[in-house]
């Protein structure tokens, strides 16, 4: 991927974040990413829709591994999960509430009004539901029983991230933690 392509991707990614798809316009992403305007539709023909595309899918992973990595480990399962949703907390707190998940936000504003957004969302959060309950099972817990805590689990982290920065307070990313610690099975 070409260092320019790259750096519109990644201006995008956090622009999208912080003040939302529509909130967000192509010469900013230009700006941002210290590239040509031009450049936006040489690497996305599509305009801001195939960049906003190709953001939820290249990000979206990436964001599900990280929110992973936190219970890919031998640390005990109900730790890890407090663990995961601490380290949210501390994040968003330290982004003055601006960085969340940058899938839900874009899901949130798009997903009656633009359907391949919606789609590629759809496909994301499909992907975490999937990673999370494979996950889940390697750590113990029964297939079905894996992937209804995983969505959950990534219900409670989204609607803790639409509190935490409506209120600007991380309790909602605490409380939520410690709920689906409680809620894992044989706890």
């Amino acid at each position: 991927m070409s260092d320019t392509r790259t750096r519109i991707l990644d201006a995008s990614s956090e622009l999208f974040r912080r003040n939302g798809y529509p909130g967000t316009g192509l010469k900013q992403i230009a700006a941002a990413a210290e590239a040509p305007f031009g450049s936006i539709y040489h690497f996305f023909p599509g305009g801001k829709q195939n960049l906003g595309e190709e953001v939820v899918r290249v990000t979206g992973p990436a964001y599900g591994d990280l929110v992973y990595s936190f219970l890919d480990n031998d640390i005990p399962l109900p730790q890890a999960v407090t663990t995961m949703f601490a380290a949210a907390a501390t994040l968003l707190e330290a982004t003055d509430y601006a960085d969340a998940c940058p899938i839900a936000t874009i899901a949130l504003e798009v997903a009656s009004t633009n359907e391949t957004l919606r789609t590629a969302t759809a496909d994301v959060f499909t992907g975490w539901i999937d990673k999370g309950t494979d996950l889940m099972v390697s750590r113990g817990l029964e297939p079905d029983d894996a992937r209804e805590w995983t969505i959950g689990m990534i219900c409670a982290l989204e609607g803790a991230f639409v509190l935490a920065r409506a209120m600007r307070t991380t309790e909602p990313l605490v409380v939520a933690g410690a709920v689906c610690a409680s809620r894992l099975p044989g706890q």
